[in-house]
């Protein structure tokens, strides 16, 4: 049997991919097996959100190559999509595939054995939600399921919409099915993904949204709960947050990118809110659901982006206090209006900016957490430690340890949460 191993570098919907892909070459006669493992193919998706991405990418493919001199090396993903020619021009490099058309790669790594192959399909091909998408496993416990793909907001920094293309959705029949086989499969959470997610359904005939997902999701008989990965600040409506407060299997956790807590970087970035409005939509939420977990993500270096810009950006976190903050800092992407922009700021400013921002990520964090001592959650336990501890996540995207074996995995057990080091609670089951 041959073996085909993966490496996957960026967001989740990077990692729904693969997991489908895993699947597609499991149908065809592959085992997977651990990147580091020798293998027949490697495939490695690519990402290219940032300079740093692309260089991964890069190193990856090498790595692989050294692995097994013999082997297959396939390239796929947005760095694959955006930049087919400077892929294939990396000598390991076999086959090249890009974001979508991704259904024959079982047999172009057949071919790919005798030629290297450029396969990559223009996104004006595309035309319809790419059948690859199914739900995608994570571990035992969780399992991404993927309703949505493109986007169409063109923030000036981004060049994720020129790598996925525009907006198509998963029918609703069609994600209500894959979710019920995942659910007869045992997994206990779904984590709705998607390129721009907010956006579900404004492509079908069928007129829906969001929201008409959910309200079918929840019906499933099994499901333990259900998680949305990301939307943007203008997608937050009171109609979703009244199904978040009445179903309790639609966890109390929203991810929504604040970028910059700036007006004008805002306004540069081509973000379609102001600061005053982000901060009231932190409010509000908190109001309807006083413990939500709020997680964000913020850039840091933006072309222009002065010391006073950053403190702004460092207020305002503090104010809407994240309990968790994904920072990264601004990369010039080739194609996008910002990698134009003058006054660009130099990596030792923006690796300083960086490191002040997590810090203050951090102390958000733990302040989060700390709310929760003395408490009982529900966890989801999902992966051993060492030989006697399990870790799980709560319904608020927190980590939780306490002492288990893998008996444990996959249940949602009640923990009387004692400490919280490094982010990470301690508790003790009570059940």
């Amino acid at each position: 049997m041959p073996k085909a191993a993966f490496y996957t570098l960026g967001c989740k919907v990077n990692q729904t991919d693969t997991a489908a892909l895993q699947s597609l070459l499991e149908q065809a006669g592959y085992k997977i097996v651990p990147f580091h493992e020798q293998a027949d193919v490697y495939i490695i998706n690519t990402c290219t959100v940032t300079h740093l991405s692309d260089r991964k990418s890069r190193q990856m493919i090498r790595r692989a190559r050294r692995q097994n001199r013999e082997a297959v090396i396939a390239a796929t993903g947005c760095y694959a999509q955006v930049s087919p020619e400077d892929v294939m021009n990396i000598p390991e490099v076999d086959l090249v595939v890009g974001t979508h058309a991704r259904d024959k790669l079982p047999e172009l790594l057949q071919q790919a054995k005798t030629q290297r192959l450029n396969c990559v399909a223009p996104l004006e091909e595309k035309h319809a939600f790419d059948a690859l998408g199914t739900a995608a496993l994570n571990e035992h416990t969780r399992a991404f399921l993927k309703v949505q793909e493109g986007c169409r907001q063109f923030c000036s920094y981004c060049i994720v919409p020129y790598a996925r293309g525009p907006l198509y959705s998963r029918p609703l029949a069609d994600a209500v099915r894959a979710a019920e086989k995942l659910v007869s499969e045992g997994f206990r959470e779904l984590v709705l993904t998607g390129v721009h997610l907010g956006s579900y359904g404004v492509d079908l005939e069928e007129k829906i949204s969001l929201n008409d997902l959910l309200r079918q999701l929840v019906k499933i008989d099994g499901l333990a709960r259900i998680r949305i990965s990301s939307l943007e600040p203008t997608e937050v409506s009171a109609e979703l947050v009244e199904l978040m407060r009445t179903n309790i299997k639609i966890c109390n956790h929203l991810h929504i990118p604040l970028q910059s807590g700036d007006d004008y970087i805002l306004q540069r970035m081509n973000r379609k809110y102001s600061t005053q409005e982000f901060l009231s939509l932190v409010q509000w939420l908190r109001s309807e659901i006083p413990d939500i977990a709020l997680t964000t993500d913020v850039m840091v270096g933006f072309p222009g982006e002065t010391e006073e810009h950053f403190q702004n950006t460092l207020q305002t976190v503090e104010k809407a206090a994240f309990s968790r903050l994904h920072v990264f800092k601004y990369s010039a992407r080739h194609g996008t209006p910002a990698a134009k922009y003058p006054h660009q700021v130099s990596p030792q400013i923006k690796q300083q900016r960086s490191q002040r921002l997590i810090e203050v990520g951090e102390k958000l964090a733990a302040r989060y957490g700390r709310q929760f001592l003395g408490q009982t959650v529900e966890v989801l336990f999902e992966e051993t430690v060492g030989d006697k501890h399990i870790t799980g996540l709560t319904e608020h995207y927190l980590r939780v340890k306490a002492t288990g074996g893998d008996h444990l995995l996959g249940k949602i057990l009640p923990v009387k949460i004692t400490a919280l080091a490094d982010n990470v609670l301690a508790g003790e089951i009570t059940e």
